[in-house]
């Protein structure tokens, strides 16, 4: 008979198997409910860990929270392959943002202008800069920058990391689907359901779909550029984020609709700004096509800490296109939360009582 736990997650992403790990190396008994563990975002996620390239206005808050998760990765990612003995895809290479045409420059650098503003580590570079770090890229390129603490994860083995790491914590994974709070019994349950939050706590999760393709390099061999590449294209955005096994991971489509159907439309528009900036693309195989919803919420932030009016129940999602480089400090700030009784001034912005 299983021992009932000090602490209940729900949800066995990232997120709520990072929370586990923590959790369960502080002494917690610690049981993780999920029919299908690492099925949702992350599934199709591409792992960017880019705390510059996705500081966005308005969002400074959020900037700040993505800083501080970036800084932990590193150590993260340090004890999780001490813990297990896997490796999950943690490249340090960095990112290049560039831009096609003088418009799609245009629309760069009023958004890296932004992130240099607030003291961020991007810096521009000439087309021919570009071009003698990352050779595969088109010589039309009108220019473009470098944010070389923009790192990369694979979401998927990092998934199994995570479950590897917690499992041998001690943490007990249960493969029920849990449609009610009131089915779990602990004195402390965290919900990290992704879009599944909002049925089960009424906050304002909302999916928001993202379609992203996966194309395999000849011969299996590395993809001809070592950068992930996050460019626009005649107007359209795109990332290209090189695994080295030889795949790239090429995305995504922000669409505000919940279905997973993968469009021609959509594969059309992201394979053209692809091959417009990274010619040999062309040659690759497509290997995947799919689509995923992330869990939005209104101001795009996460949802971090208690419920109002609903004791012992915290919250742990709404992380939206950031959930992977989020994972360490979503975890450390929870897990705190529950061992300490005591919120980090860190979680102040992210609770959920913002949205009443």
């Amino acid at each position: 008979m299983l021992t009932r736990p000090d602490v209940a997650i729900v949800g066995a992403g990232p997120v709520g198997l990072a929370i586990a790990w923590r959790c369960a190396t502080r002494g917690l008994r610690v049981t993780v409910h999920d029919p299908a563990p690492g099925s949702g975002a992350s599934r199709v996620a591409a792992g960017m860990l880019a705390p510059v390239a996705e500081a966005y206005f308005g969002e400074r808050e959020l900037t700040g929270l993505l800083t501080a998760s970036a800084a932990r990765w590193p150590g993260f990612a340090a004890e999780l392959t001490a813990a297990t003995g896997r490796e999950f895809g943690y490249r340090t290479d960095g990112t290049l943002v560039v831009g096609l045409t003088g418009d799609d420059l245009a629309e760069a650098r009023r958004l890296w202008s932004y992130q240099q503003g607030l003291g961020l580590p991007i810096s521009a570079l000439r087309p021919s800069q570009l071009r003698e770090r990352e050779p595969a890229l088109t010589p039309r390129l009108r220019g473009g920058a470098v944010a070389p603490g923009d790192h990369q994860v694979d979401p998927r083995r990092l998934v199994d990391a995570l479950r590897v790491a917690a499992e041998r914590a001690g943490a007990t994974l249960l493969p029920g689907l849990v449609t009610r709070l009131a089915e779990v019994d602990a004195p402390v349950v965290v919900v990290a359901a992704g879009c599944g939050a909002a049925a089960l706590t009424g906050l304002p999760v909302r999916p928001v779909k993202g379609q992203v393709l996966r194309l395999r390099a000849p011969d299996h061999r590395p993809p001809g550029f070592r950068h992930v590449i996050r460019g626009y294209a005649d107007g359209e955005s795109v990332y290209l984020v090189p695994r080295d096994d030889g795949e790239v991971v090429l995305g995504a489509t922000v669409e505000e609709r919940a279905d997973t159907e993968v469009t021609t439309g959509a594969v059309l528009r992201l394979l053209r700004a692809a091959v417009d900036l990274v010619p040999e693309l062309a040659e690759y195989a497509l290997t995947e096509a799919t689509a995923g919803l992330r869990p939005g919420t209104p101001d795009n932030a996460p949802i971090l800490g208690p419920l109002p009016g609903r004791p012992g129940v915290l919250a742990a999602t709404g992380h939206h296109r950031h959930g992977i480089v989020l994972t360490p400090v979503t975890a450390d700030l929870i897990t705190d939360l529950i061992v300490t009784g005591q919120p980090d001034p860190l979680l102040t912005p992210f609770t959920a009582d913002r949205f009443h």
